[in-house]
């Protein structure tokens, strides 16, 4: 059953699914990001490569929200109105949940993560019925691990990486990359 489309409120913030008027927002943060976010995000910089992409993403999003495939937030500052990221959560089998998440640079360093993620993680357990949450950063992403703990996420020992790695939809990469040891941190919902 899909959820509510109901905006979250937090102490700074508001989370709420996208419209299509966010479509420029969005687009400008994921490609004034784009250096930064490829190696964690290169599906969705894939899929919006160009304004009309985003727009079609957005409702490709709201789609997924509609038949409970995936839940996507656009991340706002309430008291300016000010896009920050997105974060989402997808419902997987034997009641976990993942959660991903991203902050343009000017948002990072401020909490913002934590707070959504705090938001999110109430909703897979309350809304989407998950009973174990999961977050995958790579190891040297040391901020992202630092948000995961701080909202009692624990390390989990990974089974080992298979050589492609089956949540990214497309051949992306040209080249190893040295970041690819991927950490997990669960938590129960």
């Amino acid at each position: 059953m899909p959820a509510p489309s109901t905006p979250i409120l937090t102490e700074r913030l508001l989370l709420r699914p996208y419209e299509a008027a966010d479509a420029l927002v969005f687009f400008t943060v994921l490609d004034e990001g784009r250096g930064r976010l490829l190696a964690s995000f290169p599906d969705r910089l894939l899929a919006v490569a160009t304004l009309a992409d985003a727009q079609r993403q957005l409702a490709a999003f709201a789609s997924d929200w509609r038949t409970g495939r995936f839940y996507v937030f656009g991340i706002w500052q309430r008291a300016t109105g000010t896009y920050l990221g997105d974060i989402c959560i997808m419902p997987q089998q034997a009641s976990q949940a993942e959660i991903g998440y991203y902050l343009a640079a000017t948002a990072e360093g401020q909490g913002y993560a934590r707070e959504a993620l705090g938001a999110i993680v109430a909703f897979g357990r309350e809304v989407v019925g998950a009973q174990r949450l999961l977050i995958r950063c790579f190891a040297d992403n040391a901020r992202g691990q630092a948000v995961a703990r701080a909202l009692g996420f624990a390390p989990e020992v990974a089974p080992p990486a298979p050589k492609v790695l089956p949540w990214f939809r497309r051949p992306f990469r040209e080249k190893p990359h040295a970041h690819l040891d991927i950490l997990h941190f669960v938590r129960p919902a």
